[in-house]
């Protein structure tokens, strides 16, 4: 118990020497050490990354869930170190309201065949977004959170460590400051009477006789006060030596402290590459998920119909088309998605693809990037990877182009192509 009352003490007296340091360096009474440039540009990158990566983090975590609600609840989860519950997503929740509108309208009218097929659709593009979810929260928000809460607690604590170690040493060389001034102060007290005496003797030898007047009170006096001053000198002296001595033993610790905090800071270069690697997962995984998305609709489109009036359980005539490009080129039912026009000028009888003869000059190689199901005889079959050549023709609509695969040709869509050079 003593020993822990000792230590007590002990602390409290440290923190109200950096206090009295920290307060006297901020009214600038007291000199502060600084650090070099480099290191100071170390500081201001760390904490820039800091900042940066926090704000990166919340608005990715708004991205991937919006509802602020449904983000303090995976929070006090992952607080509490348990499993976040499964979560239906908005476009799950759409689907099941479809399937559910769909079985009391009646499944078997136009509508409710309709209401069929956009609920599939909805629920395999829910299905895509959680799989988004996961992959981008693993993947990104995981690394991020892991800076955040373990390699900057770490570079805070040092630092938190290496401010302590400065105030120390600021505290030590204003303490031997102030020793050093008292010694020469307690020195110049010292040998100020006599050596004042014998100069005046030896100056003037006539003023002998008023000196050895005086002589008898100075003598008098002289021992206790040659004492007293021989003793605060000798106790000034050692102040000094222990003063320099803390010096010496806070220096060495505050080099060691700014080392360590340099190479924690160094590794901030580190920190940057492994989260743009994590940047670039997180991208992959978004382009996987939109380019899911697009094939989801693309299929939920074919499976309405593409052209007017050939909805799925519609027998109605067709309707005339939304655009006036092309009078008598017909449009795409949905504003998404590639849209059928004729190969020939407008005004003119579609051109037969076995009369179509690739230009001498303007074919390119082209890579097919998802699997395409033709929807008639006039368009191309595709599957991703295989490599086909493509050209265009006059009047043709720009989203489309002529595909050729040995002996087999037809039209394919410009979003499933990667030309190459």
């Amino acid at each position: 118990m003593d020993f822990n009352m000792k230590k007590l003490a002990s602390d409290a007296g440290i923190f109200f020497t950096r206090a009295v340091q920290f307060t006297e360096e901020k009214f600038g009474q007291a000199e502060k050490t600084e650090l070099d440039a480099n290191f100071e540009n170390l500081l201001a990158r760390a904490d820039s990354t800091k900042n940066w990566t926090e704000k990166i983090l919340r608005q990715t975590e708004v991205l991937l869930q919006p509802n602020p609600s449904a983000r303090v609840e995976e929070f006090l989860y992952e607080k509490l170190d348990r499993k976040v519950p499964s979560r239906v997503t908005n476009g799950e929740l759409l689907a099941q309201y479809m399937a559910e509108a769909a079985s009391e309208l009646g499944p078997t009218t136009p509508y409710g065949k309709t209401l069929v097929k956009v609920a599939e659709a909805e629920k395999r593009l829910g299905a895509a977004e959680r799989d988004f979810i996961h992959t981008a929260s693993i993947n990104f928000l995981t690394p991020l959170r892991n800076f955040l809460e373990g390699d900057w607690k770490t570079i805070s604590k040092e630092r938190r460590l290496l401010q302590n170690r400065r105030l120390d040493l600021d505290a030590c060389k204003a303490r031997l400051k102030k020793a050093k001034a008292a010694e020469a102060k307690a020195t110049c007290g010292h040998l100020g009477p006599w050596s004042l005496g014998l100069h005046c003797l030896w100056q003037e030898p006539w003023a002998g006789s008023q000196l050895i007047q005086t002589v008898p009170d100075f003598q008098e006096t002289r021992p206790r006060n040659y004492i007293l001053s021989a003793s605060a000198s000798a106790l000034w002296n050692d102040e000094v030596d222990k003063a320099e001595q803390e010096l010496r033993v806070a220096q060495t610790e505050f080099d060691r402290q700014a080392e360590v905090t340099r190479l924690l800071l160094e590794g901030i270069s580190s920190t940057h590459v492994n989260h743009l690697r994590c940047l670039h997962e997180f991208v992959e995984s978004q382009t996987t998920y939109y380019a899911q998305c697009y094939r989801h609709m693309l299929d939920l489109q074919k499976q309405l119909g593409r052209f007017p009036g050939t909805f799925v359980g519609t027998t109605e005539p067709a309707s005339p088309p939304l655009s006036s490009t092309s009078p008598t080129t017909t449009a795409a039912t949905m504003p998404v998605g590639p849209s059928v026009a004729g190969l020939g000028p407008p005004g003119e009888a579609a051109l037969c693809l076995e009369e179509v003869a690739p230009p001498a000059s303007g074919t390119r190689k082209a890579r097919v990037l998802y699997d395409y199901e033709a929807a008639d005889s006039s368009e191309l079959a595709l599957l991703a990877d295989e490599l086909i050549t493509v050209y265009s023709l006059p009047g043709m609509d720009p989203d489309w182009l002529i595909g050729e695969r040995g002996n087999k040709k037809g039209k394919v869509p410009v979003t499933y192509l990667e030309l190459l050079s």
